[in-house]
């Protein structure tokens, strides 16, 4: 456990959910844990105790990437967890992988709707290619986009630039169909689930409409991956939004937050539930107050987004970790070119560099 994670309270210490399991977390709150094949390796997901229409059943909240073993694994969580009632609806809390890869299996398998942000459910359409235009389908799929976009940051290496050309269709891998229908959720919006209200935060930078869920009742946030307890959220700016400004739309997003108590139980998509929210966001507002002094400093010399990975990841980093590491690295250098503390040069080599000004 790390010093920051020592501030935060463990609702269940080291207790995890096994394969196609289920542990209560609060009053008909479940926590089920799939895998991913990554080195984050899980994705946290929620069950929650509902009634529709008259009958009883359970909201799936996320899904998993689709791969047969997660399919296998909510196989036995139908058989084994849900009391022997339905699924009734699929809520999503964005539109990455791990949280919308399965949506259409599991709508299809209980034939329930889908509910989820609009930006996040188009963009989900668009991508795993079952929306309007294949051509778009046809870029993200290729990732020669993602590899330029890259480039023009400095990760001109062929080597690398070769290992992402093999990761194509990265996205439709895991999420290869969408529901062709959805039920919209909008920030401030209340979800009747079961015997409670559940508030719709939403909140930006992580995704393009990232849904988060409060239940005052219960004392619970479902977090999402806006605020995760051991690591960072992953804040990038992507070949699909070449100019975008991320890292300031998440950070005015986490201070969303402030009015939510200290001792609401967090549920997050990676890592434990825990209590501490508000420190947790604190300590992600100092981390990024941090990065940001350094990169400034570090811009008294002219810096491409490639030039500062060492002074941003102080790890060996993969091909899958090193997009996320370009696209937080650009995220930190727009945050502060944007605001007029960087100057951006485009070089004669195609590069974007930046100068403090």
């Amino acid at each position: 456990m790390n010093p920051q994670e020592q501030q935060l309270t463990y609702l269940l210490n080291e207790t995890l959910p096994a394969a196609g399991q289920a542990i209560t977390v609060a009053d008909g709150v479940r926590w089920l844990r799939m895998p991913l094949p990554f080195a984050l390796d899980h994705i946290n997901l929620w069950l929650l105790r509902d009634q529709i229409d008259g009958r009883d059943g359970w909201t799936i909240v996320d899904c998993g990437i689709d791969r047969p073993e997660v399919r296998e694994s909510w196989e036995t969580v139908f058989a084994q967890a849900l009391d022997g009632l339905p699924v009734l609806r699929v809520l999503v809390t964005h539109m990455h992988p791990d949280h919308v890869g399965l949506a259409h299996w599991l709508c299809a398998r209980w034939q329930v709707p889908l509910w989820m942000t609009m930006t996040d459910y188009v963009l989900a359409r668009l991508w795993c290619g079952t929306g309007p235009s294949g051509a778009a389908h046809d870029d993200a799929a290729s990732n020669e986009p993602s590899i330029q976009h890259f480039a023009r940051h400095g990760l001109v290496d062929p080597e690398i630039q070769a290992q992402m050309r093999a990761r194509r269709n990265y996205y439709g891998g895991m999420v290869p169909d969408a529901p062709a229908q959805f039920h919209r959720i909008m920030d401030g919006d209340t979800l009747k689930i079961g015997g409670h209200e559940w508030r719709v935060i939403v909140g930006y930078g992580h995704a393009p409409e990232h849904a988060s869920f409060w239940c005052p009742s219960l004392g619970v946030l479902i977090s999402g991956d806006m605020v995760l307890p051991r690591i960072s959220t992953n804040v990038s700016v992507f070949a699909q939004e070449p100019e975008a400004n991320p890292l300031a739309l998440y950070l005015e997003s986490l201070k969303q937050l402030r009015p939510l108590p200290e001792d609401a139980l967090v549920l997050p998509s990676h890592g434990k539930p825990f209590r501490g929210l508000q420190v947790r966001v604190t300590q992600q507002l100092d981390h990024h107050a941090e990065r940001l002094s350094e990169v400034l400093t570090a811009c008294a010399q002219p810096q491409s987004a490639h030039d500062l990975l060492p002074l941003l990841f102080h790890r060996k980093l993969d091909t899958h970790q090193l997009s996320f590491a370009m696209g937080e690295s650009i995220a930190h250098l727009h945050a502060l070119y944007f605001q007029g503390a960087l100057n951006r040069h485009l070089g004669a080599d195609g590069v974007y560099r930046f100068q403090r000004s």
